[in-house]
């Protein structure tokens, strides 16, 4: 058989057995390179998934089909050519809506910001170019990347919340919209939506992405996050995205992580994983408990409950002394200009930073370093720790985007996390596992999270 037949016939065994917008990223990137599809036909498919669920779900801000079928077209032309292409060729990626994009308007989900149309890509977009992707649309995020919620609705259940702030991202990729996702994370902002949408979602540690022309709320906590439909998709998205940006006050030149290989690596040993509860626990519904206490007796001799209530005992007030205190730095405009048109829950949070002591800020400031050194040298130990990602299933209701409580002490430290949802609550909604590790260990913590999946799921 030649090789154009043998691909014809490649395509249409996809085209016949799945539809192209059900394929996880890495799959769809495998087919476009071999020629198996093409990214107009995975584009064309996913827009006509949009049409179909939008109105019900509400992920998107921007959405323009032509313009994403016309890169799709460029992509495919591209390849056609001869040229290399990068490792996400073809592959559509909704982009939250506080990244700036050069040919699409950034609104922040504010009437503030209404019209905004900036002239130059997030550093985060340009890299996705340049592997590639689609750039597909702009997702909702809610008021500012804060908490007061946008029309994005759970595609699992569209009377519950997808969760914050990234919610347009996570259930985009939930509703098999697109293949990924990018957004951001403050407190929990990947991971509860990762877990409130059954999801993948996953959170680097602080100066691996940049975020240079990406809304600020805090440059001590902003850290850049994304989603997929498996570990493998997470390290690939996220993988493109780690290239050194000096623009980025955080960032150091480094080698990228090797994040795809070793995501799906097989571990030499067993992980060893530690269970912490947090000062948070008596917070979690009994589902969560009792899905926590069911999985702890699965795992057995692989995992360890440690008691890390003294060491975090005070961080959800650090941080919110933090976040407040830059959310009145950052936001200072717009308070000044049109405080009338933002959530009576954004401006108290903007006025009570106001009233921020800087003995206070700085006292918060100076803990990451003893707590970061003290979770390093407990994770010397084990492969990760474990944890919920939100307190149970997604709320029933669109006024809140429900609480990060038990993503705050890792985004505080700045470390590796990823939600994997493992878990299904008493009403049949998504519950995710949160695997954290120690800063900059993202490529074992990838390994372990898959590990864990295919451990449960066999």
């Amino acid at each position: 058989m030649s090789g154009t037949v043998s691909r014809c016939v490649k395509a249409v065994w996809w085209k016949e057995l799945m539809n192209l917008f059900e394929m996880s990223a890495a799959e769809a990137a495998a087919a476009i390179q071999a020629g198996e599809t093409t990214s107009e036909e995975l584009v064309q498919a996913c827009l006509d998934r949009i049409a179909t669920l939008e109105d019900t779900v509400g992920a998107w801000a921007h959405l323009d089909p032509e313009y994403a079928l016309q890169q799709a077209r460029d992509a495919d032309l591209h390849r056609r050519s001869g040229m290399s292409v990068g490792p996400l060729h073809g592959v559509p990626v909704g982009v939250k809506d506080i990244f700036d994009t050069r040919d699409m308007p950034t609104e922040d989900g504010t009437a503030l910001h209404a019209g905004r149309t900036p002239a130059y890509d997030a550093t985060a977009v340009a890299l996705l170019r340049e592997a590639g992707a689609v750039i597909m649309g702009k997702t909702i995020t809610t008021e500012l990347a804060v908490y007061a919620p946008g029309k994005t609705r759970n595609p699992h259940d569209p009377a519950r919340t997808p969760g914050g702030s990234s919610s347009g991202s996570a259930a985009a990729v939930a509703a098999q919209m697109v293949p990924l996702a990018i957004g951001t994370q403050t407190n929990g902002s990947v991971i509860r939506p990762a877990s409130y949408c059954g999801v993948y979602g996953y959170k680097p540690s602080h100066g691996l992405i940049s975020r240079y022309r990406v809304l600020q709320q805090s440059r001590a906590l902003d850290q850049v996050g994304v989603f997929g439909r498996t570990v493998g998709d997470v390290a690939l998205l996220a993988e493109q995205l780690m290239s050194f940006d000096e623009r980025d006050p955080d960032m150091r030149p480094r080698s990228r992580p090797r994040l795809i290989g070793t995501a799906t690596e097989e571990p030499l040993v067993p992980p060893r994983l530690a269970f912490v509860k947090t000062p948070a626990w008596d917070q979690a519904d009994k589902d969560v408990q009792d899905a926590f206490a069911e999985l702890t007796e699965f795992l057995g001799d692989g995992v360890e409950e440690l008691d890390l209530s003294d060491l975090l005992e005070n961080v959800v007030n650090w941080h919110r002394t933090i976040m407040e205190a830059d959310l009145a730095r950052s936001f200072r405009l717009e308070y000044e200009r049109g405080k009338e048109s933002l959530s009576a829950t954004l401006r108290e949070m903007i006025e009570r930073g106001q009233q921020c002591l800087a003995v206070d800020f700085n006292d918060a400031l100076e803990q990451f370093p003893a707590l970061n050194s003290a979770l390093e040298e407990i994770l010397l130990e084990y492969d990760a720790i474990i944890t919920p990602a939100t307190t149970g299933e997604a709320p029933a209701g669109l006024e809140t985007t429900g609480s990060p409580v038990f993503c705050t002490p890792w985004t505080f430290l700045g470390m590796p996390s990823i939600s994997v949802p493992i878990l299904q609550g008493s009403n049949g909604m998504p519950i995710g596992v949160q695997m954290t590790a120690a800063r900059n260990d993202d490529a074992r913590l990838l390994r372990t999270a898959n590990w864990l999946v295919q451990r449960v799921e066999a």
